[in-house]
Formats: structure tokens, C-alpha cells, sequence
């Protein structure tokens, strides 16, 4: 249940033509403190429940539950959000034993795009695409939860 993770900013849409899968996602919090971030995610037309704690110090892993749940659910759950609704497009990369999973930001995070691999440990090797820019792993501006309140058009 901990999730490992290295986030970086995107240099080009090159990523676009490696990709294998997109999806669209909408996403919003119960409850967006970053000691216990409860979201709501619509992907594609599945629901989901995930909870995630708070980040360890350097920004890489932390506690994570997620749960499917049905997409009639999800939505009514969306209503009792907080304000700032995240909206992406996330795009899939297969990359060795990796996979990259990149977000396309819409709406008030327009023009944001960032990618994501998960990993089995923190010290963990993994490739570098052309397209992978500035490492921001650990960086709370950069989470989604932390968009929902203080979007990239505001920076």
C-alpha cells in the first residue's frame, strides 16, 4: 500500500507517439490536506476511491488506498467536493519495465504537463525519454491536490 513515485515536467508532445493508451480523467477531493488527501477520479468510465497520506521527506513514497467503485457513485461523490476540479488526459508510456504515465492538464491547469513512474524502490534505475524534463518529485505544487486549489494558470 505505499506508492512509489518520480515526477517530472514534459519538454515536448513527442510523448504522444509512444504512447499505447489515453484516457480521460476528472478528478476532485473530499479532502485535500497533504497528511490525508482523499480523492474522487472518474477514468474513462470507472470510478475510484483512493486515499493517499502524507509524502515522506524526499517526495517519493506514501501511503496510498485506492478502491473502484461504481461511476454513478463517483459522480454523485463529486458534487460534495472541495472547489477545483482537476481535469486530464493521461497518456501511457512503455518504457522497459516501466510504464510513464503522462498528464495532459486541462482547464485552469492548462498547458501543464507532467509525467509519472512508479517504481519498486526509491533507489531504483529506470530510462530517461527525450521528452522528460525537470525532475519535480516531492514538490507539493505539483500535486494534483495542491492544483485543485492553486492552479498552473495562477503560478
Amino acid at each position: 500500500m505505499v506508492e512509489i513515485e518520480r515526477k517530472f515536467l514534459v519538454t515536448s508532445d513527442t510523448y504522444k507517439h509512444e504512447a499505447h493508451k489515453s484516457t480521460r480523467i476528472i478528478q476532485g477531493y473530499l479532502n485535500s490536506d497533504p497528511e490525508r488527501a482523499v480523492r474522487i477520479r472518474i477514468k474513462g468510465d470507472i470510478g475510484f476511491l483512493t486515499i493517499k497520506g502524507k509524502s515522506n521527506q524526499a517526495g517519493t513514497s506514501r501511503f496510498e488506498w485506492e478502491k473502484e467503485i461504481e461511476v454513478t457513485e463517483a459522480k454523485e461523490l463529486l458534487k460534495l467536493c472541495e472547489k477545483g476540479m482537476i481535469e486530464k488526459v493521461r497518456y501511457e508510456i512503455s518504457s522497459e519495465n516501466h510504464t510513464y504515465e503522462v498528464d495532459e492538464f486541462f482547464g485552469k491547469n492548462k498547458g501543464l504537463i507532467v509525467a509519472e513512474i512508479e517504481l519498486d524502490n526509491e533507489n531504483e534505475t529506470f530510462l530517461k525519454p527525450d521528452w522528460l524534463g525537470k525532475e519535480v518529485t516531492g514538490d507539493q505544487k505539483y500535486y494534483n491536490s495542491q492544483l485543485s486549489k492553486k492552479p498552473y494558470m495562477l503560478w
